[in-house]
């Protein structure tokens, strides 16, 4: 296997979802809903796992019936906690293979076809949209490390914060209006 790490990451994520697509979400989400302001935080870092996002986002939408701007503020900062370690743990365990994978022909071509200015930012604007939207934040962060000579760590964390704030508060005002 070429890239045994990915491979195993994006396994992972597969087996991830089909579990938590059954009937045991709709007991997680009660969960949550009981904790309160620990739910919404709890609810952030679920957000950020592509595997979760799901019951996160449901959970947002009823969760918008309160407090919009403390629970988005709180669930924000859980999201934070889940990027931080995502990015942690991408930024070290799968250096090498990122390594590897800029050294393949088609991701020389592509470098070597798109105008180095543009290259050098759309990365950091592809992640952010990603980190917003309710799509697999590793994805969205794994651009960011690819990125960080472009954003540095300490600025990726403010960056997740912010951007999986704004996507949390478009949910929360999606459920309050619901």
């Amino acid at each position: 296997m070429k890239y045994p790490k990915f491979s195993i990451f994006f396994i992972t994520i597969i087996i991830a979802y089909i579990i938590f697509i059954n009937q045991e979400s709709v007991i997680m989400q009660n969960t949550l809903f009981s904790l309160g302001l620990l739910g919404s935080f709890i609810s952030g870092i679920l957000y950020a796992y592509s595997f979760t996002s799901a019951i996160a986002t449901s959970t947002l939408l009823i969760l918008g019936q309160s407090n919009i701007i403390i629970t988005g503020l709180i669930a924000g900062l859980g999201a934070l906690f889940g990027n931080v370690i995502i990015y942690k743990f991408i930024n070290h365990s799968f250096d090498d293979e990122i390594k590897k994978l800029s050294k393949e022909k088609i991701i020389i071509k592509i470098n070597n076809s798109v105008n180095k200015d543009f290259r050098k930012y759309i990365l950091p604007v592809l992640a952010v949209i990603v980190i917003a939207s309710p799509l697999p934040d590793e994805v969205g962060v794994a651009l960011l490390v690819a990125s960080k000579k472009v954003i540095p760590p300490k600025y990726a964390y403010i960056l997740f914060y912010l951007i999986s704030t704004m996507g949390i508060f478009v949910i929360l005002i999606i459920g309050h209006n619901i």
